[in-house]
């Protein structure tokens, strides 16, 4: 049976999002930031995670922005195939739940209309709108600001067959050390593989949005996520770039299939402020 749902329900949702996701880091973050402060040795670094800490506290309290870059609006729709919508574009509700958010909430925008001519649209908009079709009659909504800071440092790559799982860590490893500080760790590191160019992008963004600790259910990319978060912590990097044993939280690999003369890698980071907040309707 169909449900119609109409596009004007989505606006008041967008809007609460996207400032929850600025306000309020979710409790995972937050014990990733403690875990990291009692790991790291050194001294900088552990009083930058400290003040991390409570920076997250005190913006969950007085809702305000954890952080003034308060991003590109990316919005994941996951969209049941029983959904029918009625009303406005789609698209432009979700773009009239991003530009409300923005002004109740007083976040900065970001977003300029014309890459090259750079002028500032005024209401962070247009968002970055990602949907896919799954099964039944809901639709789950997740806004994901996105920092520019840790965006600029995303990195993409083909790799020949032959050069396998060792070429991909090399890859990966080589990223880190070109964001260094730039990135704002402790980073979560999104990797791709597989897929098309843009496939494997998307994939690598997408595995953002898991808790950190978790791991890939396929046993390879766990241990590839494992020995990378190992190797990643070993550069020294450290918070904001303040030297130390913590520079990423956690790895994220997902993987799709892809052509048989290709090996796309793509990497993703997400600063310290990993911020995504989500509803089903």
């Amino acid at each position: 049976m169909v449900r119609v749902i109409n596009t004007e329900e989505l606006i008041p949702i967008i809007s609460d999002l996207v400032k929850k996701a600025c306000y309020e880091l979710s409790e995972n973050v937050l014990e990733a930031y403690k875990g990291a402060f009692e790991k790291e040795v050194s001294p900088y670094s552990k009083e930058t995670l400290k003040l991390l800490i409570d920076n997250a506290e005190y913006a969950k309290k007085e809702q305000i922005a954890c952080c003034h870059d308060t991003g590109t609006a990316v919005i994941y729709l996951e969209i049941g195939q029983d959904v029918k919508f009625e009303g406005e574009y789609l698209i432009d509700a979700v773009n009239e739940g991003v530009k409300r958010g923005y002004e109740e909430g007083y976040l900065r925008k970001s977003i300029v209309a014309d890459p090259l001519n750079r002028v500032n649209t005024e209401t962070n908009t247009p968002a970055v709108v990602h949907t896919e079709i799954v099964k039944g009659d809901k639709v789950k909504i997740t806004a994901m600001p996105k920092g520019g800071g840790s965006e600029n440092m995303g990195t993409f790559t083909t790799l020949t067959p032959g050069e396998g799982i060792e070429g991909v860590k090399k890859f990966v490893i080589d990223s880190v050390k070109k964001a260094g500080g730039k990135a704002c760790p402790p980073m979560i590191i999104g990797v791709g593989v597989g897929g098309t160019m843009d496939k494997c992008t998307e994939i690598a963004k997408k595995s953002l949005l898991r808790p950190i600790g978790s791991h890939n259910e396929n046993p390879i990319y766990a241990k590839l996520e494992e020995d990378l978060l190992e190797e990643v912590n070993k550069l020294g990097i450290g918070t904001l770039g303040m030297g130390g044993v913590v520079t990423a939280l956690d790895v994220h690999v997902d993987y799709f299939p892809c052509h048989i003369t290709a090996l796309p890698v793509a990497v993703n980071f997400q600063c310290h402020a990993s911020r995504h907040a989500c509803k089903t309707i």
